[in-house]
């Protein structure tokens, strides 16, 4: 009505499709992925109040030269010339990110120059190629026609950077260069020129010396911000630089040492040596026990047997009791070698493995354990498979021996690109202040270095006589 004088559509027809317009942008918000709703508003804002300006002056000047009557003419006229400059503005926008890479010109393009900068830098693995990269940047943008990259060292003595030809340029202004290596990002202003410094590596501070052919007015105030932020940039990709030499430069030395270096050896005898005690233990305490129990039932049995002492349903009586004492043997080595390898994780997956190890604590125990893995449905590699597996079994452990639960729940679910695994119980708890001290005895500190190993986020909630509440997520 306000563009062509008439309606398209009734408004019987137009008003239901209105509601698409909060909808979409509710789902928009909320999901945030097919706009970052936020960024758009305040980009929206920001050229809305833009177009104002120039928006008044077109529409005050096309009055003071011509004035035409007509219904409405004022108002289509302001609202169309703000249309269009809040479309300019955007579109500047768009054109500006698309060619930040390739302009034609970098001569005081601050914002855009730091961004091809930190693009560049990214993918160097060598000191030279930084400080190279950096005095590029600073003969596109700013009014110098040299740029050196100067090495000056504890002791006073200046150098160039390697590939530099010029001869000692640093000559006229060493008291400068002496001044200027205090901090990163210092700059002193010359007579062609300026200094500033723009990292440090060992003893050595790195100064680009830039000059001009004539005199050149003092920096102003964006050209100094823009080369203090350059110079940050600088001074991290140097250390980053550096980090990965000496990096590159043991993996060199480990891999001279031969196939495993020294370290790792001890390493692993250290984890060899920590299996074979924890199974020695458990296997003193269970199997060895009950196999010396029955050795000393069978001599006493036999010393009876051989004085007449005993009769025919004594002698049943003892074969049974130890029969059933043998099966608890076999079946404590079982568990034991479960423990061990779970064998049914390997052939039948997560899944599976813990609805058996859930139906054994059942058997062995009178908590009643509630286990959820409908909404599960993700191919995890065996690793991840196996510290899950491995957390659930120390979960459980702890509830037989400490919670005095008689409920426990267990949820393994994935939410978009999470999985989730959901621990509670009813049992006693314990103070939530005392969380990782050994003497608990609650074994928290070994799943806490499981659920970092899955680089993923551990949250635990307990009081004492308020249950016990694990809640662990990771992204895929």
């Amino acid at each position: 009505m306000l563009f062509l004088g008439d309606y398209i559509f009734s408004a019987i027809v137009v008003s239901p499709f209105l509601l698409l317009i909060p909808l979409s942008l509710v789902y928009q918000f909320m999901s945030n992925k097919i706009y970052d709703i936020e960024f758009l508003i305040g980009r929206l804002k920001y050229y809305s109040f833009l177009a104002i300006i120039p928006t008044s002056i077109i529409i005050t000047i096309l009055g003071l030269l011509k004035h035409q009557e007509g219904e409405f003419y004022t108002i289509k006229i302001t609202v169309f010339t703000y249309l269009i400059m809040l479309g300019v503005f955007y579109l500047k926008e768009i054109i500006d990110f698309r060619f930040r890479l390739k302009r034609f010109s970098e001569k005081f393009n601050y914002q855009d120059s730091i961004f091809k900068f930190t693009q560049m830098i990214r993918t160097f693995t060598s000191l030279n190629q930084v400080l190279l990269e950096l005095k590029q940047a600073i003969l596109d943008v700013l009014t110098v026609s040299q740029a050196h990259v100067l090495k000056v060292k504890n002791d006073g003595t200046i150098s160039l950077l390697e590939g530099e030809t010029e001869d000692y340029p640093w000559i006229p202004y060493e008291k400068e260069v002496s001044k200027v290596i205090a901090e990163i990002g210092k700059i002193i202003e010359v007579d062609r020129g300026f200094l500033i410094k723009i990292g440090e590596r060992g003893g050595t501070s790195y100064v680009m010396l830039c000059l001009s052919m004539l005199n050149t007015p003092r920096l102003t105030r964006d050209e100094i911000s823009w080369l203090e932020t350059l110079a940050f940039y600088t001074s991290v990709s140097l250390e980053n630089v550096l980090k990965i030499g000496e990096l590159m430069e043991h993996l060199e030395n480990v891999k001279k040492e031969g196939p495993n270096p020294a370290w790792l050896n001890k390493l692993m005898f250290a984890i060899e040596e920590k299996q074979r005690s924890d199974l020695a233990r458990d296997l003193h305490d269970s199997v060895l026990q009950d196999m010396i129990s029955l050795k000393h039932q069978s001599e006493m049995f036999l010393a009876d047997f051989e004085k007449d002492k005993v009769c025919t349903s004594q002698i049943q009586q003892r074969l049974i009791n130890m029969n059933e004492q043998m099966s608890n043997v076999i079946q404590t080595t079982r568990e034991t070698c479960q423990e061990l390898r779970p064998q049914l994780l390997y052939d039948l997956g997560l899944v599976k493995a813990l609805s058996k190890l859930v139906a054994q604590h059942q058997e062995s125990s009178s908590i009643r354990i509630r286990l959820n893995t409908e909404r599960f449905s993700k191919v995890l590699d065996l690793d991840t498979q196996l510290n899950l597996y491995r957390i659930v079994q120390e979960l459980l452990n702890n509830a037989v021996k400490h919670s005095k639960a008689h409920e426990i729940l267990i949820m393994l679910v994935c939410i978009k690109e999470k999985v989730v695994l959901h621990y509670e119980d009813d049992g006693v708890g314990f103070d939530q202040d005392k969380l990782y001290q050994n003497k608990t005895g609650m074994g928290l500190s070994g799943i806490r270095e499981r659920v970092r190993a899955l680089d993923g986020n551990l949250e635990i909630k307990t009081a004492e006589g308020k249950g016990f509440r694990v809640i662990i997520e990771m992204e895929l």
